[in-house]
């Protein structure tokens, strides 16, 4: 009897290892973590980087919605109002784009509906390292809605400016999240705003992580958090006085787009939340463009991370 389960054992091992020897290895590196993310949107999200790192505008673009499309880069203002400028541009230069050049996942939360993608661009594409969260939504058949980009100027050596052609519209009613991460969004933004550092950081679990993209900074622990937040909210662009914008994801995580007061530079920022099965939060990744920031502002804030 030992015998026999052993050897059916080994035959399943041996099925399983040319399984893998027969899949198509990824063009980019294989880290994306997809535990906050439904089976549908992983997928979407493979083939969608796939085609993207392989440089295919045709396939790429077989991934947006040809009716109904909106991509604006928040932190570079550039804009894309419908399909066919989607289109020019990335037929124009994904050819171009040498062997070398990537775009790949490392954190995707949400469903089919919208989701939050954190994504790397090596330098190869854009001429910088671009370090993105992206808010993505979708239509009934799966194809892309809305594509909003945030990522900090000041990490990618890059130095950004508000220009009178920054857009004003982000199509910010449409494919909105619901349910427990909608609820979650509003409830510590809400608390965010009021500057209330304990109300938000009851919502995090205990052994949280919390991650500044553009201080690069990493808090850990609701303890540490709620006391870098009473340190810190009543400076952060996020924190006191911002309003919520626009949410995506699932009852396991997503995200919302933020807009700070108007006493900062910039206009938008984003905020990754991947949540437990209690609905407290495990994790909180926010970028923004630090590049607006005048560099001793900038630098406060950096301070602030650290404990007193």
């Amino acid at each position: 009897m030992l015998r026999w389960t052993v050897g059916l054992a080994a035959i399943g091992m041996a099925v399983t290892f040319v399984a893998a020897a027969q899949a198509d290895p990824l063009p980019y590196p294989d880290i994306a973590d997809t535990s906050h993310a439904s089976n549908a949107v992983a997928a979407a999200f493979r083939d969608f980087f796939t085609v993207k790192s392989e440089h295919r505008p045709d396939a790429l673009m077989s991934h947006f919605a040809k009716d109904k499309v909106l991509y604006i880069d928040a932190t570079s203002g550039g804009i894309w109002p419908d399909w066919a400028a989607l289109n020019k541009i990335f037929t124009t230069y994904m050819p171009k784009w040498p062997a070398s050049g990537l775009s790949y996942p490392t954190r995707i939360y949400g469903d089919a509906h919208s989701a939050l993608v954190a994504f790397t661009d090596t330098p190869e594409l854009f001429g910088h390292e671009l370090r993105i969260l992206g808010a993505v939504s979708f239509d009934d058949q799966g194809k892309i809605i809305r594509w909003m980009d945030y990522w900090d100027g000041r990490s990618a050596q890059v130095k950004n400016s508000i220009k009178p052609t920054y857009p004003t519209d982000f199509h910010d009613d449409v494919g909105n999240a619901t349910g427990r991460i909608h609820d979650v969004a509003v409830r510590l933004d809400a608390a965010f705003s009021a500057g209330d550092a304990k109300m938000a950081a009851a919502m995090f679990s205990n052994d949280a992580v919390f991650d500044d993209m553009a201080l690069h900074a990493q808090i850990l622990g609701r303890r540490a958090i709620e006391r870098y937040l009473a340190r810190a909210l009543v400076a952060l662009p996020y924190g006191k006085g911002a309003t919520l914008a626009h949410t995506v994801g699932s009852d396991q995580g997503g995200g919302y787009e933020w807009r700070p007061d108007d006493s900062f530079p910039l206009k938008r920022g984003n905020t990754a939340l991947a949540l437990d099965s209690d609905g407290r939060i495990t994790r909180l990744t926010t970028v923004y463009d630090s590049s607006l920031l005048p560099d001793a502002q900038y630098h406060a804030l950096v301070l602030l991370s650290g404990e007193n």
